[in-house]
């Protein structure tokens, strides 16, 4: 009912133009960019948005044309692209920024699962990276912390060697156990 969020650092919205808007990035389930876009355009809206000078932009384009592989898709309407190049369109857009932190949402479901494990794997020593999943066994090598939300609140934050030690698998029955097996006398007589 109360207390502070941080994101980056940040404890409030930061519109400034190394604020936000470049430290935090977001891919959902769905692209969520407009269909006749091409790549080239939407990473060109995203560095406008990011306030970036156009050789600044264009190093950045560069940099995630080159990390996902998307040379070859640039400038066909995002519409006329496979669901999965799609995706990886917006996953790079998000990337553009090299963002502090990363929140994705079911991301790349269209990708191949050995080609989604590679895409995703985000991890640097400056970023972190919040994935957001219905099927958690898809996220192994991806993640190394679970969290579990029931009712709007957190019930579980835990490592995933925990969920290991407990002889649990990597799965929304196995992290919901690790939480019931967390659960204090106090906290499972008040909820």
């Amino acid at each position: 009912e109360s207390g502070t969020i941080r994101l980056a650092g940040l404890s409030r919205a930061d519109g400034s133009s190394k604020g936000w808007g470049r430290r935090v990035g977001y891919v959902g389930p769905e692209t969520a960019l407009y269909p006749w876009l091409s790549p080239r355009e939407v990473f060109a809206l995203v560095a406008r948005l990011a306030a970036y000078d156009r050789a600044e932009a264009r190093v950045r384009s560069d940099t995630v044309i080159a990390r996902f592989g998307l040379a070859g898709a640039m400038d066909q309407p995002l519409s006329r692209l496979d669901p999965a190049l799609a995706q990886l369109v917006g996953l790079a857009a998000a990337m553009l920024t090299d963002p502090e932190v990363l929140l994705l949402d079911e991301p790349l479901r269209s990708a191949e699962p050995n080609e989604r494990r590679r895409f995703l794997n985000l991890r640097d020593r400056r970023r972190t990276v919040l994935l957001a999943s219905r099927l958690p066994a898809a996220e192994a090598g991806l993640v190394d912390q679970v969290a579990f939300i029931r009712g709007g609140k957190l019930a579980l934050h835990a490592r995933l060697d925990d969920l290991e030690a407990a002889g649990l698998p990597l799965s929304v029955r196995g992290i919901a156990s690790l939480a019931e097996m967390r659960k204090t006398p106090a906290a499972a007589s008040a909820g």
